[in-house]
């Protein structure tokens, strides 16, 4: 029982860390519009699907849980 109240920490601190560094670096690093997303805008419609945004954030948050398991 002892467990959960230090990871739900640990995800707080996480997402924290992850908060500030994406506010300091979308100045320089601007998430969602990398080359390879896809946009379409045609007329009064909009497509917007952010295929390698979000393959770069499944890899970052694989090395992340990588990283957490293996101090388990």
């Amino acid at each position: 029982m002892t467990q959960i109240p230090k990871l739900l920490v640990t995800l707080g601190i996480i997402l924290i860390v992850v908060g500030v560094l994406w506010q300091v670096g979308g100045k320089y690093l601007s998430l969602g519009k990398l080359p390879g997303d896809i946009f379409i805008q045609r007329g009064n419609s909009t497509f917007y699907f952010p295929i390698v945004t979000s393959i770069v954030i499944s890899v970052i948050l694989s090395l992340v849980f990588f990283v957490i398991g293996r101090f388990r």
